[in-house]
């Protein structure tokens, strides 16, 4: 399975640098030498072990937690393959300083994935934007020309035939004894499962992970309502693939629930058809409704897997992902509380602390944080998935820049959603100006994720719709930021209407020039960036996890 470094190809890498190793990634007309390479910098990710007290479990519902952990191993191993390739494990082992290894080890790859994918090994190239799952000499053009019904498909490969011709090889495929361990690793589990609605979804998702057929086990998992231990895996979101936004990655969570903040949630899902009524945009941009099966709910994550794995870790889901099963039935919103905790503690408490102004450092909370996270996901559902003019759905019109768009427009739909439930009295006696202050210091926080992530360059493109619409004040003595409340509440509607039509009319030049004029930083706010590195806050978050930090080692 695993291919060794040819020797040659492992002698030519060496240099009197120990940091140099090898990969064979950069495109052939890729001018390595011009690119340069920067440091690793593996200190930018604070450690968090991901644990959690497992004695109100049986002993065979901990022994299904394991099986899904080493399940969730094996989508790792596919999610390497398809970031880098086949060889990872020898290249990886190849990698002489143990900075950079560890850093490599986090990056997926030799390149920096919080710092627009620049390369931190010397001699690497440019990361292709489609990853592993292209040929890496092939052109925009090229795949534009192939005849190949299904070539936009998620759930194959894309590789040349012995003529050099583009070819489709599905996932089930390429990867058919790995999928097929980790199905059965799923059947076992589902013979342990308290729950018969669960074992039901995990023997469905483990018959889809051999066949590509998702859809079904996605419906499925839509009704599954009665069990406390949870795994999302597969091949599942697009953000890996940034030629085009279309191979799916894989992926795995292993969740517990939080029954207690689940039942606080459960009721705000109920208001999504009356929140769609009302989003800021004419009728035809809101004449989808989303299913009314959609849940929110939240859970403690004790393992991540692959892309979920990557650079930026996720904090909360929302799925499935496809259009139909997301008109027919909604989405289930999962929110990774202790991940979640772990973020506002030690990465959007200290850039409060710094970029913040202190007369409204007061208003930055971790059940803001919470909520708006939150709100983001269920505003995923808001909108529309089929563009209005017949161009087909909203992902395949805006190809990569789909991504960005939509994770946009869950952001400031996220925080409309709030404005709209906490004018109609549904929040409580929450103060509103919490969730405005905190998610200014959360635009922060994700910024810092750099312009090859979704999130990061949607997150410039809020920044800077804002200072434009002067929604916040930045004092030019302390360098601090404070929010205009009143203006916040106009931007939020302006910039809600702007994404909303961008995506019902599928208008990829539209948004390509949004993300070209908005989607860069300024050198007030790289200033500010500047500061919050110098001051040693961390980025993001890597994890301790597995069978150990659990107690299970013991458990087979």
């Amino acid at each position: 399975m695993l291919q060794k470094i040819p020797f040659r190809a492992m002698l030519a890498c060496l240099t009197a640098f120990v940091l140099v190793s090898c990969s064979s990634k950069a495109p052939p007309d890729v001018e390595v030498a011009a690119l340069e390479t920067v440091e690793p910098r593996p200190e930018i990710y604070a450690d968090f072990t991901l644990t959690a007290d497992l004695s109100y479990y049986t002993d065979e519902q901990r022994e299904m937690i394991g099986l899904l952990i080493d399940a969730s191993q094996i989508m790792e191993d596919l999610f390497w393959r398809q970031a880098y390739g086949d060889d990872y494990e020898s290249w990886l082992a190849s990698i002489g300083i143990e900075k950079a290894r560890l850093f490599a080890d986090q990056n997926y790859g030799p390149w920096d994935r919080l710092d627009s994918f620049k390369p931190f090994i010397d001699g690497v190239g440019v990361r292709p934007p489609g990853a592993n799952f292209y040929p890496h000499d092939m052109t925009r053009e090229e795949f534009d020309a192939a005849y190949l019904p299904g070539k936009t498909g998620q759930y194959s490969l894309i590789r040349r035939n012995a003529a050099g011709e583009l070819t489709l090889i599905p996932y089930h495929i390429a990867y058919a004894d790995e999928l097929n361990a980790a199905a059965a690793l799923l059947h076992e589990a589902a013979d342990l499962a308290e729950s018969t609605e669960f074992a039901n979804y995990l023997k469905l998702r483990a018959a889809a992970l051999i066949s590509d057929e998702y859809q079904m086990s996605d419906m499925y998992w839509m009704d599954v309502k009665d069990n406390e231990i949870d795994v999302v895996i597969g091949p599942i979101e697009t953000y890996e693939d940034q030629l085009f936004g279309y191979r799916a990655a894989y992926e795995s969570y292993v969740l517990l629930k939080d029954l207690e903040w689940s039942a606080q949630l459960a009721r705000f899902a109920e208001f999504l058809p009356e929140l769609q009524e009302g989003l800021p945009v004419p009728e035809a941009y809101k004449q989808e409704y989303p299913g009314t099966d959609s849940d929110l709910n939240a859970y403690d994550v004790v393992y991540y897997a692959g892309d979920s794995n990557a650079g930026a870790k996720t904090i909360a889901i929302n799925l499935p992902n496809d259009e139909e099963v997301q008109l027919a039935k909604g989405t289930r919103r999962l929110q990774l509380k202790n991940a979640m905790q772990a973020k506002f503690e030690k990465i959007l408490v200290p850039i409060a602390d710094v970029l913040i102004d202190d007369a409204q450092r007061k208003h930055v909370s971790f059940d803001a944080f919470f909520a708006n996270t939150m709100f983001h996901e269920v505003a995923h559902g808001l909108g529309v998935k089929n563009t209005i003019n017949g161009k087909g759905t909203v992902r395949e019109a805006l190809r990569e820049l789909a991504s960005s768009m939509e994770e946009g427009k869950a952001d400031i739909l996220g925080l409309y959603m709030i404005t709209a439930l906490h004018d109609a009295g549904e929040m409580g006696d929450v103060v509103l100006e919490d969730y405005y202050v905190t998610f200014m210091a959360g635009i922060f926080r994700s910024i810092r994720f750099g312009a090859s992530d979704a999130h990061g360059r949607a997150n410039m493109v809020r920044f800077n719709y804002f200072l434009d619409n002067n929604a916040f004040v930045r004092d030019a003595e302390t360098g601090k930021y404070s929010v205009d409340f009143v203006r916040m509440r106009e931007a939020i509607a302006g910039l809600s209407n702007k994404l909303l039509v961008l995506q019902g009319d599928g208008d990829y030049a539209g948004a390509q020039a949004l993300v070209d004029t908005s989607g860069v930083i300024g050198p007030d706010l790289q200033t500010d960036l500047n500061r919050l590195t110098e001051a040693s806050i961390p980025v993001d978050i890597t994890f301790n996890q597995g069978r150990a930090e659990l107690g299970l080692e013991q458990v087979q």
